[in-house]
């Protein structure tokens, strides 16, 4: 139940701030925030459609996972 009330939370701010709506679900120094903050800059619409589709869509646990795994 918290996970849906966080999604549904990253994708409002997505909507309102893209950048923030990335950052809370990826962090704020990862190549999906840098990617939304640019788009946005360049225009607000890219930003959000980015924004949405890196919260949706991108499982940041599958990065975390190989990443452990190449480490051990």
């Amino acid at each position: 139940m918290s996970d849906r009330c966080e999604l549904f939370c990253a994708i409002v701010l997505a909507i309102l701030i893209p950048p923030l709506g990335v950052c809370l679900r990826h962090g704020c120094c990862t190549t999906e925030f840098f990617i939304c903050l640019l788009l946005t800059i360049l225009g607000y619409i890219p930003g959000i459609i980015y924004a949405l589709y890196a919260i949706i869509f991108i499982d940041q646990e599958r990065f975390r996972r190989d990443y452990y795994q190449q480490l051990e």
